[in-house]
């Protein structure tokens, strides 16, 4: 059954692949296990998406499927107690960038590996990522950009922390075209290709 669930998901099936998940969860299916499929249907968009077979618009629809899969799993994960989490991280796109898909997918992967996420959306100012991390108490912070004018902004949220005190809050950055180089330049801690990478980083420093 998580096979169709994972078919559905690859396929762009978006009613198909909600009515699943109903079907799974209400069959017994661990939300974790209905997860892990989605999880994995996003690995194969990914990978997809890199060799050219599915272009950015599968990327936004998926963002979509995986956004309504998560607003009916999440209440049941509350109920099973399954919401005990690793830490919590600040995500946002930096200032002066306003793409959100590949930020969206990375919050989703987060917040479904244990992750309490709080997303300020796009065009996020320095100030207000500081601000947040010492409201949440966040110990990770993630800076999405899209575009090179996003490598400044980027440099200037990670001064910024440091100028505010937060030396040990660990910052990971990702988008289309950041790469270890930028990751260099702006002083971040780590730089994570995709979803997947961002979450294998988060739980290294959890």
């Amino acid at each position: 059954m998580s096979q169709e669930l994972i078919d559905a998901i690859t396929d762009m099936r978006e009613e198909d692949a909600v009515a699943i998940t109903k079907k799974l969860l209400d069959g017994g299916a661990s939300p974790v296990a209905v997860l892990d499929a989605c999880r994995e249907a996003m690995g194969i968009i990914g990978m997809r998406f890199e060799t050219g077979e599915s272009f950015m618009p599968e990327l936004i629809l998926a963002g979509e499927i995986l956004a309504q899969i998560s607003a009916v799993v999440k209440p049941r994960m509350q109920q099973g107690g399954e919401d005990k989490k690793l830490g919590k991280i600040v995500l946002g796109t930096v200032q002066g960038d306003i793409h959100d898909i590949a930020k969206d997918i990375v919050g989703f992967m987060l917040d479904i590996n244990g992750f309490e996420v709080t997303d300020l959306g796009v065009d996020v100012a320095p100030e207000k990522f500081v601000e947040t991390v010492k409201s949440t108490g966040a110990k990770i912070v993630g800076l999405s950009g899209f575009l090179t004018l996003a490598f400044d902004p980027m440099k200037h949220t990670v001064e910024a922390l440091k100028a505010a005190g937060l030396t040990d809050v660990k910052v990971m950055i990702g988008g289309g075209q950041i790469d270890e180089n930028i990751r260099q330049y702006t002083g971040a801690d780590a730089y994570g290709k995709d979803a997947m990478a961002a979450v294998a980083i988060a739980k290294s420093w959890a």
